[in-house]
């Protein structure tokens, strides 16, 4: 099968504006997801809907491939991106604009998946490390079957544990955190980007439900990698942090 990743990034952003262009470690964060992509795979684009980014990445020798800006998530915007390059890859790779740190072991992990032809989507989860960090909202929560199919995504605890101190939860059932990172069959993205939202996404906020809610099948990889992603001003201070750590 062939693969291929498809990177987002936007320059708009609430809480940081222009984070693709910050620099880390002196590299564009965007340069930095994209050689971490391409170092495993071989190809990869970055999709955006500015012109900034765009020059950016042509600049360091990538590709990119302009969208449109009014895109809801960035599954859409992969899947306007996959049309106009005319991909022939069997998989589609959606790495998250503001993930310098990607890991390459998480890349095999997700390729992986799809050894299995019932994998329509893949994802990945990491066993939470402590309560308190399951209880927060912000991590969202995946239930799996036992062929490690998801169940349901929530950013509630699930599952409850009954008869036990909410403290002792994670001694009695391996809780997962749910890394934002996606693969999907070329016709599957198709698909999905064409589905309208659904009651249980509306609920949680989490596109990943509306594909469930539909019949799809998400098979969840697992990894002992933490993602280190970047979403604040705050975030790539503590990124620069971490990037001295690994590199020195």
């Amino acid at each position: 099968m062939k693969f291929i990743a498809i990177i987002p990034a936007r320059f708009a952003s609430t809480r940081f504006p222009g984070k693709p262009l910050a620099l880390l470690g002196g590299k564009p964060v965007i340069q930095r997801v994209y050689e971490q992509a391409v170092s495993v795979l071989g190809e990869a684009y970055v999709a955006t809907d500015d012109e900034r980014i765009r020059q950016c990445v042509e600049q360091f020798g990538g590709r990119a491939v302009m969208t449109r800006s009014d895109h809801k998530s960035g599954t859409d915007r992969i899947e306007e991106a996959a049309e106009k390059i005319g991909t022939d890859a069997d998989v589609i790779i959606n790495i998250q604009g503001d993930e310098p740190f990607i890991q390459g072991s998480q890349i095999h992990t997700l390729k992986e998946l799809f050894e299995d032809a019932d994998t329509q989507i893949g994802t990945l989860g990491k066993r939470f490390e402590s309560i308190e960090a399951v209880m927060n909202p912000n991590s969202p929560k995946i239930v799996t079957d036992l062929r490690g199919f998801a169940l349901y995504f929530s950013r509630s605890v699930i599952p409850y544990v009954r008869g036990q101190e909410q403290q002792a939860w994670l001694a009695h059932y391996p809780y997962l955190k749910h890394l934002g990172l996606y693969a999907y069959r070329r016709e599957v993205l198709r698909e999905v980007t064409q589905l309208p939202q659904s009651p249980l996404e509306k609920a949680e906020s989490l596109e990943q439900l509306r594909w469930l809610e539909n019949g799809y099948r998400i098979r969840v990889g697992l990894t002992d990698v933490e993602t280190v992603g970047i979403d604040t001003p705050e975030d790539l201070q503590r990124a620069e942090h971490f990037l001295n750590q690994i590199t020195t």
